[in-house]
């Protein structure tokens, strides 16, 4: 769609804001996955449309990302107004009159309502330092084949390679929990930065590789659903880099066994 631009406020900046909301699941910039149906700029006030894969994703994941790319854009200066409305979902009219009277999640849904949305986005900050800590790990087997999956318990932040975007990625993901970002931090540690015995290492990380193999799928899969819903929409979507990224050689790196996807 296009807009109507003004001196300071531009549509750049809009979808640049939109770029910093993640969906809560996927883990990726719902601009990224191609759920900005549109961006309008009109003086100043802004009109955003949202869509999603399905039209019974969930209310919760829903209203997360509607009402974060609603707070999003009115941090923009220049943003007096902002309008945004999710289209095409089951509860679409309920979510659009709940955005625009502000009347936050339980004053929209009521007694469907959980008690809060902070627990939710915590188990999702969570799962994605998970997957983020496997992602970078492997991204340091596949750079140094002189290490093995024995080796990763002692890696520290500043083994990985500092070019690698699974690195940048990791230590965003680190600083929303509030674990240490320095150097000297171990890589492989439990969410609450605990790090585990040499009995417990391999099991977390077949956990973390579990994790990121299923947020991947599923990122693919939403990807793909939009797709067929709304053809063209792949236009929209920024590449995924390799979403199963095994390590080089079998017998040194193993895969996951299947069970543990289970």
């Amino acid at each position: 769609m296009t807009a109507t631009l003004l001196p300071g406020l531009t549509d750049t900046e809009v979808r640049a804001a939109l770029g910093t909301v993640v969906d809560p699941e996927l883990d990726e910039p719902i601009t990224d996955l191609g759920f900005v149906r549109s961006v309008s700029v009109e003086g100043a006030t802004v009109e955003v449309h949202l869509r999603l894969p399905t039209s019974f994703c969930a209310q919760n994941f829903a209203w997360l990302m509607a009402s974060d790319a609603q707070e999003a854009v009115a941090a923009v200066p220049g943003v007096e107004r902002v309008v945004v409305e999710l289209d095409d979902h089951s509860d679409s009219d309920l979510i659009n009159r709940g955005l625009a009277a502000a009347a936050g999640y339980r004053g929209t849904f009521g007694h469907e309502a959980e008690e809060s949305l902070d627990e939710l986005r915590a188990t999702f900050h969570r799962k994605a330092h998970t997957a983020a800590m496997e992602r970078a790990l492997t991204a340091l087997l596949r750079a140094d084949r002189s290490r093995t999956e024995a080796d990763l318990p002692e890696v520290r932040l500043r083994d990985l390679p500092a070019d690698e975007p699974t690195t940048d990625a990791l230590l965003r993901r680190r600083a929303t929990l509030g674990l240490p970002t320095h150097g000297d931090a171990p890589v492989l540690v439990t969410d609450d930065g605990t790090r585990p015995s040499p009995q417990q290492s391999s099991l977390l990380l077949r956990r973390a590789r579990s994790v990121r193999i299923s947020v991947d799928g599923n990122a693919h899969f939403c990807r793909g659903l939009l797709a067929t819903r709304y053809p063209g929409a792949e236009a929209d979507q920024a590449p995924r880099p390799d979403p199963d990224p095994v390590h080089p050689d079998p017998d040194t790196h193993p895969l996951l066994p299947l069970e543990v996807l289970s």
